[in-house]
């Protein structure tokens, strides 16, 4: 199910930098959340495996299954929405996971997301959006269906995608010093961050015209926040360094302002 997966030096450069000790590992297959008793198997490359457990009040009681999942006692490593790379700090040392669907990726972009992840793991964050928000979550979740249409698999690509963007503030800095010293890692993350700059300023008639959904826009944007592009309002309140300082507490007050002037 896994293999050790080696690096190139630059990439192994980031790692040692940002996640010394971390493993870096090939699965082979593709999935959104490991079945237990696979991710127990990690346990043959770490030294140790501690599963975070969050409260279960947390959550509104209709909350999707995949979150419901993290307030139990297993180990739950990878949640929909993830992408290729996954991570986790629930092992000593931590763990990132390269996913089959991987095969076939371009090298340089797939190098660009294993860099990013690698840098994640050197930020000091919870593990899951849910640790992220805590208690908050249910604030996030009313304020997301306050309209009546809005559902909890709408707040929880709300709340992943807002994770992501306080993540992004946190790393961006970091790539950006990348353009001589890891001048190919460098070039891959500008080049993704381009490719996304075409949708950036439509996203608010699209979501007006019914083309895009709010949480969708949302992700997108957040995921342009890693890249520092110009974001249209609302979401340009969320590339700030008031977001970065207030995390949580920011992002569902932006939220609740959000979604009542929709």
């Amino acid at each position: 199910m896994f293999d050790e997966r080696s690096l190139p030096a630059n990439l192994a450069a980031v790692h040692d930098h940002h996640a010394r000790g971390a493993v870096v590992l090939n699965v082979d297959s593709d999935f959104e959340t490991l079945p237990p008793a696979v991710a127990e198997d990690i346990g043959l490359f770490v030294d140790r495996i501690d599963p975070v457990t969050y409260p279960a009040e947390w959550l509104p009681d209709d909350a999707p299954t995949p979150l419901s999942r993290l307030t139990g006692t297993t180990l739950v490593v990878g949640m929909p929405g993830d992408g290729t790379i996954v991570t986790t700090r629930q092992t000593d040392p931590p763990v990132v996971l390269v996913k089959k669907r991987a095969e076939g990726t371009p090298d340089d972009f797939l190098d660009h997301l294993l860099a990013d992840a690698l840098v994640r793991l050197g930020v000091e964050a919870p593990e899951r959006a849910l640790g992220f928000f805590g208690a908050d979550y249910r604030r996030l979740d009313a304020a997301v269906r306050e309209k009546g249409d809005g559902s909890p698999a709408d707040a929880y690509q709300i709340a992943v995608a807002l994770f992501d963007a306080w993540l992004g503030l946190h790393t961006r800095p970091v790539v950006t010093e990348w353009e001589t010293a890891f001048s190919r890692l460098h070039a891959a993350w500008v080049d993704a961050g381009e490719r996304l700059t075409d949708r950036l300023s439509t996203l608010p008639g699209a979501v007006a015209r019914g083309e895009m959904t709010f949480p969708a826009a949302t992700e997108y944007a957040c995921g342009a926040v890693r890249h520092g592009l110009d974001l249209p309002a609302p979401f340009s309140a969320l590339d700030t360094a008031a977001y970065r300082e207030h995390g949580a507490e920011y992002a569902v007050e932006w939220a609740e302002r959000t979604y009542a002037a929709l």
